[in-house]
This record gives structure tokens, sequence and C-alpha cells, in this order.
């Protein structure tokens, strides 16, 4: 068997947040699979590996089905979830999270109560609230995008969807972006404590709306998750408040990276910017491409359930094994000139949202509300420009996304 290599991977540096994809590129050339000392886990750089992956059952994002109850709580004690009580009941138990039987239970149920049907209803709603940003920011001639228009709307359409009181959105994305930290492993001590109290604060709010919509029920999302049922089967309280936390913070953030990001490809490439003017058609290829190009998740992590091998390599079960979508986008073996932005691109098989049964609930929405903001900014802002060519990336291996961008007309 061969020994993987191993490579000092610095993914938190400026100038790997500033272009990852040369890095990206030297990687899958020269150690496709390869593992960090500082991350502890072996990473897979390749398309094709990643998506083979991606359907082996041999791994997946819990250990827990595959544990004895001893060994589950050793596991428990090692990643000191006692420290994270409240953070461990509702982020680390959500569908995201789960494997085996009880993910396919948790998913069946929200499936139910979040398909194409309601999400198809939020269209005009998606419309009126990108309209009535942009009418604040249309007569100024400039805006920073980011925090005027990416960050906002899929704020403003997550609550929406929730049924949560206007007066309280404000807090949802300080929220978010405090949990969604502790994704990234260069979180501090502090960052932990703000985490669990964003989560116990969301938690709190969100029980008090399921305890309203109990009593009288609306047309929102947490009045369909309360009724829901499959079999004689339901969500339990704490399955309830996850899903919900898992919606915000998944999707809410995948969203704000996505728009940043795709506002920039297309920006600098005028030329495809110029075919998108002329063949508003092709927007749904581009919204494709786009997610592909410069993808807003650019890692998951995997566990290995049992042992196996894979390439000539020895897996053993508890090790921990990471997936590189940006760099699999990026592939030429699976894209053919695969660091150009191609617009009419299809197929386009990109793993943005993952693949297979953990393949994203939520990426209707996210590609819902990129289609409106755009067909929206190139019929409104036909003249948009950005007003800072060297645009700032926040670090991050997980997520990818612009910390600001200045346009102008």
């Amino acid at each position: 068997m061969n020994s993987v290599r191993r490579v000092d991977f610095q993914p938190y540096d400026p100038e790997f947040a500033a272009d990852p994809y040369p890095t990206y590129r030297r990687l899958r050339e020269d150690s496709p699979i390869f593992y960090s000392p500082d991350f502890g886990l072996t990473f897979f750089t390749r398309y094709a590996d990643i998506v083979k992956l991606l359907a082996d059952k041999r791994v997946g994002r819990s250990m827990d089905p595959v544990l004895t109850p001893e060994e589950l709580a050793d596991r428990h004690r090692v990643e000191d979830r006692d420290g994270l009580p409240t953070y461990d009941r509702f982020v680390r138990s959500n569908l995201l999270e789960t494997e085996g039987p009880q993910h396919a239970r948790l998913r069946r149920l929200l499936s139910k109560t979040f398909g194409p049907r309601r999400i198809g209803a939020l269209r005009g709603r998606i419309q009126e609230l990108v309209d009535g940003l942009l009418e604040q920011l249309i007569p100024r001639g400039q805006m920073e995008f980011m925090e005027e228009l990416a960050v906002p709307l899929p704020v403003y359409v997550i609550s929406e969807l929730l049924g949560w009181p206007v007066e309280e959105r404000h807090r949802l994305r300080p929220w978010s972006a405090a949990i969604v930290k502790l994704y990234e492993k260069d979180h501090n001590r502090m960052d932990e404590a703000r985490a669990e109290a964003a989560t116990a604060e969301f938690a709190d709010m969100l029980t008090q709306l399921v305890n309203e919509r109990r009593k009288a029920p609306a047309g929102d999302l947490i009045s369909a998750l309360v009724q829901v049922e499959s079999d004689g089967d339901q969500l339990s309280h704490d399955e309830l408040i996850a899903s919900c936390m898992l919606l915000l913070n998944a999707g809410h953030e995948a969203t704000v990276n996505a728009a940043g990001n795709s506002m920039l490809a297309l920006l600098r490439h005028p030329d495809q910017l110029e075919q998108l003017k002329a063949n508003r058609g092709l927007l749904p290829t581009a919204i494709e491409e786009m997610l592909r190009y410069d993808s807003p998740l650019h890692f998951f992590h995997r566990y290995v359930l049992q042992n196996f091998e894979y390439e000539g390599f020895e897996f053993s079960k508890g090790d921990t094994i990471g997936y590189l979508y940006g760099s699999a986008n990026r592939d030429p073996e699976a894209f053919e000139n695969a660091d150009q932005l191609d617009i009419a691109r299809d197929p386009n098989r990109h793993v943005a949202f993952g693949r297979g049964v953990h393949f994203c609930i939520g990426a209707p929405l996210a590609r819902l509300e990129l289609e409106v903001l755009f067909s929206t900014l190139l019929r409104r802002i036909p003249g948009l420009q950005l007003a800072d060519q060297e645009p700032e990336y926040n670090t991050g291996l997980v997520f990818r996304g612009l910390k600001r961008l200045q346009l102008c007309w």
C-alpha cells in the first residue's frame, strides 16, 4: 500500500483567499490525495475521486451510526461537546450532520415542507425584495454590493420563509455569522463562546415562535414544520429548531457568497457579461457556471465508517477525509477549459451543492434567488461596473466569499 503524502496546506493565508486556484491546480497535479498534519485529515482534490466518494457508503458525515455507546461517549469527550451544549444540541444534530436512517427520516420530513411548490411561490416576493433594495441604491450611482444587497436579500428571504417577525430579522445575520464561524478550523475560544450564545438566543426565539404556531398556525415554514407528518412520524422539538437553524446558516451563508462571487466573476469577464445581456435566456446556465467557477462552499469533511482501501491508500474507521469542492469544480479532467468562465457551458455537473444523499436541500432556493437578483440587475443597472479592482476575500476554507465589493454605474 502507498502512504499518503504529507503536504503543508495553508488555506487561511490571505494569498490563498485572494486566489486559491493555482494552489488547487498544483495539488491536483502533484498530490491529488494528500494528508495535512494541521487539519489531521486526508484531502481529495480531483473531481472524479470526490464524486466517487460522495456516493460511497463507507464514509459519512457522522460516526454515530457505527459507534457503540462507549465509543460515542469517548468521541464526544475528545471533541469537548460538553463545552458547547446548546451548539451541540442544535447545530451538530441537524440534517447536514446526520447519517443513515436518521438522515433519511429527517430529509423525508423536510422535503414534504420545503419542496418545489413552496420555493416557487417565493419568486414574486423575492422580486419585490430585490426591487425594494435597488430603489434605495440606484439613485446613488454606487453601492457596496455585499453589505447592501448580497447580505440582506437572503436574510429577508429566509426570515419571510420561516415567518420571522420583521422587527427581529436584524438579529439573524449576526447569529448566523457567529454560528458558522465554528465550521472553520481557525476559530478560537472567543468564537466558541459567541457561537454558543448565538445558538442559545436563536433557539429561544425559535421556541417562542414554534409555541405560537402550535396554537395558531400560519402559512409560513415554521407552521408547516410543526404540522408535517410522514407515516405517523413528526419532527421532535429539537429537530424542528435544528432544521430552522440549518436553513438560515447553511442556506443564507452560501447564497451571500454565491451572489458576491458570481457578481465579481461576471464583471471580470466583460465578454461573458455582454453575452448574457444580449441573451437573457442564458441566465440558468450562467448561474450554474458561476457556481462552478467560484463556488461559495469549498470544503466538506466526511468520516470513514469502516476500514477500506482506495487507490492504493488504506483508510481506517474513524479517520477524517476532506473533499475540496473548489478544486473539483476547476478540474480540467471534468470540465473543458476549466479555468475559463463560460456562461453557455452545458452540461455542467459541478459539485457546488454537493452530491448524493447530502445534496444541499436549499439549492433550489439559492438558484431562484440568484436568478431573480441577476436578471433584475441586468435589466435595471446595465452599466454596472467594478469601482474597486482589488476586492478583498474573507479568509476561510469552508466558505469562500468577499468581504466587500464596491460597484458603480
